[in-house]
């Protein structure tokens, strides 16, 4: 996910937070692999991800979409090295 995510990134993951198009989410590929992807829009069979760098990785157009099932999480922020919000913190109303 170059330039955004760096192999040695430390993430927090929710489980339980929607996926919203543009959010980075935590999935299943088919071979089994657990990546981290871009959700763009949402399909009937599934959410459409891609990734940050069109160079290298798999995602949806040489997958087809991820079912929601393979969805394990959105990435809310990156710990460390530098810490960031990488989806918009959730409000309280």
């Amino acid at each position: 996910m170059r330039p955004t995510l760096t192999d040695a990134d430390l993430l927090l993951v929710a489980r339980s937070r929607p996926v919203t198009p543009g959010a980075l989410v935590v999935v299943r590929l088919p071979d089994a692999t657990v990546a981290v992807k871009r959700a763009t829009y949402l399909e009937p069979t599934g959410w459409w991800v891609e990734r940050d760098n069109e160079r290298v990785g798999v995602d949806s157009w040489t997958i087809g979409p991820v079912p929601r099932h393979d969805v394990l999480g959105v990435v809310v922020l990156r710990v460390w090295p530098r810490p960031a919000w990488l989806t918009a913190p959730r409000r309280n109303s």
